[in-house]
């Protein structure tokens, strides 16, 4: 069990984390999972939230999870006087399953609508969790981005969002947006293998795989944006990346809704059918893309299957 577990609470109160996120985040629910925690789990939670400043970060005091301690009394001073006990309950006390296969996943609707930067869990009285999963859009920091500075338009940081995709097996596509470069595969976007590939295989006289069938991933970018740059990277593929990638994009206006974007035939081409290697960053400038104007959404199409761990769209924040 590598998830947090407390002792057995052998004085007044109930235990509780607090919980400070990346950035900020209008959050739509969670999952509490509790597996493997069987005769352990914690039987209740509730979770409350805030939105804070920077400047807080500093004022908690920093523990690092040592087994077999608790907080002193100091601490929980420090913490006590900042009164986490009194931020928003965004999930009242709800009840938890055991960490068996059918029961360890608790999901919970947030229905707030709020930009929340710290959360506090609270489990009744005490117990195990394995993981807690907050899933939710995240507000950039920067929501007036200077438009003469290159950025990254398609990265979560700035806003950037995975909307739909044909195939995760493996890995996600949001996993293509992280900022931080890839580890291994595993963080990476990684699709099943193709059933109806044919049995022999045949390239055109570009190299390029004559297969039908493609997978695909359609991102919301975090504000529209002027392409100049795009970075495909293959890294620890090396035997499973794609043949080849197509990069479209659409100019979508913001009351639109994203559900019909896979149907949508106004894509345009920006990156045209290009051959992909293992292991190797692949980057296209504007003299190797279609200039299709200003777009507020990305579709990165691949074929036949296979993997990728990074996609970069750098460019300008559209005035």
């Amino acid at each position: 069990m590598d998830g947090w577990e407390t002792r057995r609470k052998r004085i007044p109160g109930h235990d509780w984390a607090i919980i400070s996120l990346k950035h900020p985040c209008v959050i739509k629910g969670f999952c509490i999972d509790t597996a493997y925690f069987t005769g352990n789990y914690a039987p209740k939670i509730s979770i409350q939230a805030a939105k804070l400043d920077e400047s807080y970060d500093k004022l908690f005091p920093l523990r690092h999870g040592k087994a077999g301690t608790a907080a002193s009394s100091d601490v929980m001073d420090q913490v006590n006087n900042l009164q986490t006990d009194e931020w928003t309950t965004i999930i009242p006390m709800s009840n938890l399953g055991a960490g068996y296969a059918e029961t360890r996943k608790n999901y919970f609707n947030c229905p707030y609508d709020d930009a929340w930067t710290h959360l506090r869990l609270n489990i009744y009285p005490d117990g195990g969790i394995a993981r807690i999963r907050v899933y939710g859009s995240i507000i950039c920091a920067n929501n007036v981005p200077d438009i003469y500075e290159k950025i990254d338009l398609i990265s979560r940081d700035n806003g950037g969002v995975c909307v739909k995709y044909s195939n995760a097996h493996y890995g996600h596509p949001r996993n293509l947006i992280i900022r931080e470069n890839s580890n291994s595969m595993a963080d990476g976007w990684e699709t099943a293998r193709r059933l109806d590939r044919p049995p022999i295989l045949n390239v055109d006289h570009r190299g390029i795989l004559q297969i039908p069938g493609n997978e695909w991933a359609i991102f919301r970018l975090g504000n529209i944006g002027l392409i100049s740059t795009i970075i495909l990277d293959t890294t620890h593929f090396k035997g499973n990346c794609p043949d080849n990638a197509t990069i479209k994009g659409i100019l979508i206006p913001p009351n639109q809704q994203d559900q019909h974007l896979d149907t949508n035939e106004d894509w345009k081409s920006i990156l045209p059918v290009t051959k992909l290697y293992p292991h190797k960053s692949h980057v296209y400038n504007l003299n190797e893309m279609n200039w299709c104007g200003p777009v507020s959404h990305i579709k990165i199409i691949i074929n036949p299957d296979g993997g990728l761990s990074r996609l970069r769209i750098w460019g300008y924040i559209h005035p």
